[in-house]
């Protein structure tokens, strides 16, 4: 399928980048593992001198499998990554890792999830087993049904290899199928990710990579929001012949249903109702004071918010500076936009013009 192909994990190290570093110490573990399973292949079928397994043998031999070690730990790292759990998806990654994750905003948290499933918006996820007792994760969403079969673990000591294989379930052409080994390593007692194939997952290193490609794009974003927000307050000082008293009075209009006479309520269409409170001229996240990594503020500039004389300063800053965003954007009261580092602070009429 065009989508999991454009999105197969070969795209994911690209993405990821130079933060996906070539450790050769997992080359030489790859290279002295022991396996520990009846079979290290997603597809292989269970061993049997005579008649198929019954259900209940088969539901033995997967309880057998994955009630503890990698094979469940992957499991539940896919379950979680398919439905963006970001707390579940924490509970599997090294110490130094998580602390990373956890740092990371919430959309570089998402980005990276989604790339373990290739699916771009969370899906329904299960869980059940091949007949082999081997895991078998799907994660189901409107558009696309994705299935990563896990093959048996080969376990040396406290690392251990899993070979997965990634498909569209609706695939029978195989032509969407990507095969993958990943690493996990032991750490207090439980199974972390560890690696992608021959690359060690090192989020630490991730964290300032996706830091610095986020912050261009909320400076950008932020900039563009302070405009739409100067336009708003003038659209709004057209309306109601005054400034906002803050940025909430140009949210979204709450919807009211006209009264109708021989018409029931539930039947006639809500439709906003603009008023002084509520002029909808803006999305919730900005008139809530707080959008794509910044936050956004108005001060009255002058005595009086009335009429065309009445002045306005809007600014911008970054709500974790370093991480969402350096530069602050001011609006000063004649209208011309500024931009500086002032480490998080509020900018001024004095930084240079954008």
């Amino acid at each position: 399928m065009p989508f999991l192909r454009k999105n197969s994990l070969v795209y994911l190290f690209r993405t990821l980048g130079p933060a996906l570093l070539y450790t050769m110490s997992v080359i030489l573990l790859a290279g002295q593992v022991c396996g520990q399973e009846s079979s290290s292949r997603p597809e292989d079928q269970a061993q049997s001198t005579g008649a198929p397994k019954s259900m209940d043998a088969l539901a033995t031999a997967a309880r057998s499998v994955e009630a503890s070690g990698p094979s469940a730990a992957l499991r539940d790292v896919l379950l979680a990554a398919c439905s963006q759990d970001g707390a579940g998806f924490s509970r599997f990654l090294t110490a130094r890792s998580r602390q990373s994750f956890e740092r990371l905003t919430p959309a570089a948290r998402v980005a990276l999830m989604k790339r373990f499933v290739l699916l771009n918006v969370p899906g329904k996820a299960s869980a059940s087993a091949n007949p082999a007792g081997r895991p078998v994760v799907r994660c189901e969403t409107p558009d696309v049904t994705t299935e990563m079969s896990l093959g048996g673990a080969d376990v040396r000591d406290n690392v251990a290899f899993l070979p997965m294989e990634l498909r569209d379930a609706n695939d029978s052409t195989n032509v969407s199928v990507h095969q993958v080994n990943m690493g996990m390593v032991r750490e207090d007692g439980q199974w972390r990710l560890l690696s992608l194939g021959l690359l060690l997952l090192d989020l630490p290193a991730l964290e300032v990579e996706w830091d610095s490609a986020e912050s261009d794009a909320n400076e950008s974003n932020a900039l563009d929001n302070l405009k739409k927000l100067a336009e708003a307050v003038e659209v709004y000082r057209r309306t109601y012949s005054s400034l906002p008293e803050s940025l909430t009075n140009l949210g979204p209009a709450p919807a009211v249903v006209p009264p109708k006479a021989g018409v029931a309520a539930k039947s006639i269409p809500a439709t906003p109702a603009a008023t002084h409170e509520a002029a909808g001229l803006v999305d919730s996240d900005l008139a809530s004071g707080s959008k794509d990594g910044y936050i956004f503020r108005i001060v009255i500039a002058g005595a009086s918010a009335l009429g065309a004389p009445a002045k306005y300063e809007l600014a911008a800053t970054p709500s974790a500076y370093g991480r969402t965003g350096k530069k602050s954007f001011f609006r000063d009261s004649d209208g011309t936009f500024h931009a500086g580092d002032h480490q998080g602070a509020v900018g001024s009429r004095s930084d240079p013009t954008v």
